[in-house]
């Protein structure tokens, strides 16, 4: 086999596939487009170390190949792998490899596989680091750290033998209700297209090819249902869904992977005219489209057997299966005649590119293969250091997780007297059900966590940062859910003998051995038994109050009397009633991460700013959604009973200082769609008394002309300035046709004449406008 053209490194990619393809069997081709096996099924623990299974061994003897293995480094409550049995980062490159070398030396061509590992916010595996959730990466507007971060994460992955990450980017949240929401960069698409791309841009750079979830339009499930129908018309999906495939296509993206939702009546798996006319056609795409797990199964509904299930999601685009019963009978669908050996060439042939791309034919073991060192855990409240094995030099993630988590933390409200906390402050009571768990604080899609890790709850940091002699109480006062207020009057009696209560509610992923769980992973939760969880896949919520008893506990405390600050860790926004006169702060962060607790800590106590703005609007109430921002300007006046606006906007955040916008220039007041460059300037300057970070956003309106009914504004533009007190300092924007581009009437992207409004502020709600004209 050393003499075949597919086995030389100086051939082109299109060359080595074509002869690779034309040496295939019908099975081995339909085996490379397979990857059925669970990885954590791959192997067994053997002593002090892991052997492979038989059904491992049968599954790559069916098919004399294997095409992918999904997951083998997985760990969490639905797998069920754990410490005991688990693959630890001391032997994750070993375990990969000897299942590398397996397919390798036992198969007629030696194909690689294709190790495809959940990376949502870290690697999901043993030892993997954690990142804060992808909510709070949006809130840090902050691609340059994201990037980062998605180095960081993507050398951890590449050193542990993964090839392919899949991360959820393309989602938006318009539905908060929708339990998935902290999976979602926020509700905007110009803000997702730049952490998308970022995010690609940096997994590449470690060599991991990254398939982005979810194509397309999920985040747009009717009434936050997962995984349900939308209402999207194509106008929607082009205008809102598409910008962050968009972007992370331009990046280098491998794949995509296809929705469980349905666009148009059809299940996105099985929509030709999605993943071949839009995604290839239109878009040039040229990787893999991979099923989200056993979606392909969904189709026997449609098309009454698995074979012909197979067939459709194959003829629609879709080159890679993901856990289903459908796709291993390919060969059975060309013998039908239901799809082409030429349709399944195509498909595999894509897979095999991504294995040349990625050097796996002269490379399929990882440097060494040799044992790794298990991660050091430094004490609690002790900063962590970079863990790099010997020999290697590489970014440290967890240093990532807790920038991006002191990032992301946005003040909500403030009365402008209780943060920073004053060092004069002797007693502090700490209270709620969020103020002391790990568990409640780092988001679905996450391994367990080794026992004696330097993790740093809220309650943690605080009893670090506080100065010594400050009496650090702490009570949980109720459970997460539920209306049980037996523990209410303790917590409110700690908070009445305290200088200020730091009251730490909101929300859970959190899984455990007795969460029930889909067939596809995502957790079975009923208001019956609601388990403890508030988000999450597979945990929507009609109500998006705070539970019964977290109300009762703000309550409580706030009626003693003490200063109040109230610290949300949540994985999606949750409806806020007016905390003006009940709190005298009010802080998000979003699912911070292992060592978010620190980064809380320094921001209350002001060894850091508060820098996040809402990557989502917060609604009053279930009752009026939607309330993103960028809804059609139609002028509604709101509802009887309440406002129609967010109780928060996008791009809101405060700070500890104040600071002054002046309305934005503009080089020119008139262009034209051949020449549409122009420069935007705005001056901010600090007038307060501390350092600021502020993100200057820049919004586009449509005043008129345009194909279609105008947004009330989109963002197309963020500057962060870095201020002293007093200094100012212009926020530039460098306008071109993306900037001022929309859609036309044949869903193509173009500058069309008319009137707008460039407006700049700190937030969606504040802006001040420069009219532009394009003639």
């Amino acid at each position: 086999m050393t003499g075949h053209l597919y086995r030389d490194p100086t051939a082109p990619v299109a060359e080595r596939v074509r002869d690779l393809l034309g040496r295939m069997t019908l099975t081995e081709k339909v085996g490379q487009v397979n990857q059925r096996m669970y990885g954590w099924h791959a192997y067994e623990r053997d002593g002090d170390g892991h052997r492979l299974t038989d059904a491992f061994r049968a599954e790559v003897a069916a098919y004399d190949g294997m095409g992918a293995l999904y997951g083998l480094q997985r760990a969490d409550a639905w797998s069920g792998v754990g410490f005991a049995d688990g693959i630890t980062a001391a032997d994750g490159a070993r375990a990969a490899d000897a299942v590398q070398r397996h397919v390798v030396e036992n198969t007629r061509l030696g194909i690689p596989l294709l190790f495809v590992e959940e990376v949502p916010h870290g690697h999901q595996a043993l030892d993997g680091t954690v990142l804060p959730v992808n909510l709070a990466v949006g809130a840090t507007w902050d691609p340059g750290l994201y990037e980062g971060a998605a180095a960081a994460v993507g050398a951890e992955v590449r050193a542990r033998g993964g090839h392919v990450a899949l991360v959820s980017a393309l989602d938006l949240v318009r539905d908060p209700r929708w339990g998935r929401a902290e999976e979602c960069f926020g509700e905007d698409p110009y803000l997702a297209a730049r952490l998308t791309e970022a995010l690609v841009r940096g997994m590449r750079t470690a060599d991991v090819a990254v398939v982005l979830k979810h194509f397309a339009g999920q985040g747009a499930t009717v009434g936050g249902r997962n995984s349900a129908a939308t209402e999207l018309g194509a106008r929607d999906m082009h205008e809102i869904h598409l910008a962050a495939a968009r972007a992370g296509i331009r990046a280098g993206a491998a794949g995509v992977m296809a929705a469980y939702n349905e666009f148009d009546g059809l299940p996105c798996v099985a929509s030709r005219p999605l993943l071949t006319e839009l995604l290839r056609e239109q878009l040039e795409f040229d990787g893999i489209v991979m099923a989200d797990g056993a979606a392909v199964d969904r189709l026997v509904r449609l098309t009454g057997d698995p074979v012909a299930a197979g067939a459709l999601a194959l003829n629609a685009g879709c080159d890679l299966s993901l856990w289903d019963a459908c796709f291993p009978r390919l060969g059975e669908a060309v013998a039908q005649g239901l799809v082409t050996e030429r349709t399944l060439d195509t498909a595999v042939a894509r897979v095999l590119a991504l294995k040349f791309r990625l050097g796996l034919f002269e490379q399929p073991y990882t440097r060494t293969g040799e044992q790794r060192p298990e991660p050091h855990t430094p004490a609690v409240g002790q900063r962590p250091e970079p863990h790099t094995p010997p020999g290697e030099q590489r970014p440290d993630p967890r240093e990532f997780s807790e920038r991006i988590a002191r990032a992301s933390i946005t003040l909500l409200a403030h009365d402008g007297g209780v943060l920073p906390l004053a060092p004069s402050i002797r007693r502090i009571a700490v209270l709620g059900p969020n103020a002391d768990s790990i568990a409640q604080q780092i988001g679905d899609y996450t391994a367990p966590q080794r026992p004696g890790s330097d993790h740093v709850t809220v309650l943690d940091g605080i009893r670090s940062a506080a100065p010594p002699d400050t009496e650090v109480s702490y009570a949980a006062g109720c459970d997460l859910v539920g209306g049980d207020l037996s523990g209410v009057p303790e917590a409110a009696a700690l908070a009445a003998a305290a200088d200020i209560a730091v009251l730490v509610l909101g929300g859970s992923s959190a899984r455990s051995g007795d969460t029930s769980f889909d067939t596809n992973g995502a957790a079975v939760v009923t208001s019956a038994n609601p388990a403890g969880m508030t988000c999450g896949e597979g945990v929507d919520l009609a109500d998006l109050r705070l539970p019964e008893g977290q109300l009762a506990l703000l309550d409580a405390v706030a009626a003693t009397g003490v200063p109040v600050v109230v610290v949300l860790v949540q994985g999606r926004p949750h409806a806020l009633p007016d905390l003006s006169g009940t709190a005298g702060a009010v802080l998000s962060a979003w699912y911070p991460g292992p060592w978010g607790g620190r980064a809380v800590a320094d921001v209350l106590f002001g060894a850091a700013g508060p820098e996040g703005r809402l990557p989502v609007s917060i609604p009053r109430s279930a009752a009026q959604l939607p309330v993103f921002y960028n809804a059609k300007d139609h002028g509604y006046r709101g509802y009887v009973d309440q406002p129609a606006i967010a109780r928060y906007a996008f791009g809101h955040g405060l700070s500890y200082t104040t600071v002054a916008y002046a309305p934005p220039r503009l080089s020119r007041a008139r262009v034209t769609p051949d020449d549409p460059t122009l420069i935007c300037r705005v001056t901010v300057r600090n007038t307060g008394e501390r350092p600021v970070r502020e993100t200057v956003q820049l919004y586009l309106r449509r005043l008129s002309g345009g194909s279609s009914w105008p947004r009330v504004r989109e963002l197309r533009g963020f500057v962060r300035l870095d201020l002293r007190p007093g200094e100012e300092a212009d926020a530039v924007f460098a306008i071109d046709a993306d900037t001022l581009a929309s859609v036309t009437r044949d869903l193509g992207l173009a500058v069309e004449p008319g009137e707008l409004m460039l407006e700049t502020g700190p937030s969606s709600a504040e802006t001040q406008g420069a009219r532009l004209v394009v003639d």
